[in-house]
């Protein structure tokens, strides 16, 4: 399976808490996918999960049943059919179905918890992700300029800036910073995706560093990975919630100093400590950190 198949099924079995978020997601899926316009609105997908969450996405907003159909390759074809049903979809999402270009409305989006959703949205309809192992890089493929230019707009004031791009005549918008694709799947709720990518990214700056690399055999490095990988998503967490600050002087130490170095051992880790300690006592306190970012819903 590939990797970005995998991500599409994760943020499929994605809960959208609230009805606002639900409604966000759905307008995503709808407006990036084949196709989105009086006269058509359709989406065409290999999986089945994801043709199952667009006719959700299309109950959400007008609950009305698409129709299904294959394509000669074996693909999921799903259109609204009815002229009545594409424009009451179209009303609902405040557009009056005479635009000559489709743009994103804010409206739709109505709170910073929806953005993600509507991201995911996207992403489900339109974006593909590259494995980490080969090389990092995630893309929407969006069919018009000022769709594209809206969907950036998105982005402004974020962490993640995009970039985009024209290939074969479609408009991609895409990330290539690895920091930047973590921010995209943590905001479009991909946890284990975003473990994935951190585990590879350690594993290369281990492998890459030779000096560290001589007396290190691969289990030993890919266990080391993990275990930071755990650490550096916990101390994200808890920056991201605002309850960084609520750790003890030690814990915030050790939490800053793992951020920086996320390749260093735990003898190294103590080194670098203004009172350096035992590996149980460098364990101990990632124990205390990890638990106080489990705590938070």
């Amino acid at each position: 399976m590939s990797f970005s198949k995998e991500v599409k099924r994760e943020l499929c079995n994605v809960i959208c808490e609230t009805d606002c978020c639900k409604r966000a997601e759905a307008y995503g899926m709808v407006f990036f996918g084949r196709s989105f316009g009086s006269d058509d609105i359709s989406i065409m997908t290999d999986y089945d999960f994801v043709a199952k969450r667009y006719i959700e996405a299309i109950k959400t907003l007008i609950n009305v049943k698409p129709t299904v159909s294959y394509t000669q390759s074996g693909k999921k074809f799903i259109t609204l059919d009815k002229k009545e049903d594409r424009m009451a979809l179209l009303n609902e999402l405040g557009y009056s179905g005479a635009e000559t270009s489709y743009r994103i409305i804010k409206n739709n989006i109505e709170r910073e918890c929806c953005l993600g959703a509507f991201v995911r949205g996207a992403f489900l309809s339109c974006g593909i992700i590259t494995d980490p192992k080969r090389e990092y890089h995630i893309e929407f493929g969006v069919s018009y300029k000022n769709k594209a230019s809206d969907f950036c707009d998105l982005f402004d004031g974020f962490s993640a800036v995009p970039k985009k791009s024209v290939r074969n005549g479609m408009n991609i918008v895409y990330f290539k910073d690895s920091s930047h694709i973590e921010d995209i799947l943590t905001l479009m709720d991909a946890q284990s995706a975003v473990m994935e990518l951190i585990e590879e990214k350690i594993y290369k700056d281990v492998r890459n560093n030779v000096n560290r690399k001589v007396n290190c055999d691969s289990a030993n490095i890919k266990k080391t990975c993990k275990a930071a990988a755990i650490q550096l998503e916990a101390i994200k967490k808890l920056k991201r919630s605002g309850k960084f600050e609520e750790l003890t002087p030690e814990q915030k130490e050790l939490a800053q100093l793992r951020l920086e170095n996320p390749e260093m051992a735990f003898s190294e880790l103590s080194a670098n400590l203004k009172k350096p300690i035992s590996r149980s006592g460098i364990n101990h306190r990632f124990k205390k950190i990890i638990e106080a970012a489990q705590k938070i819903e």
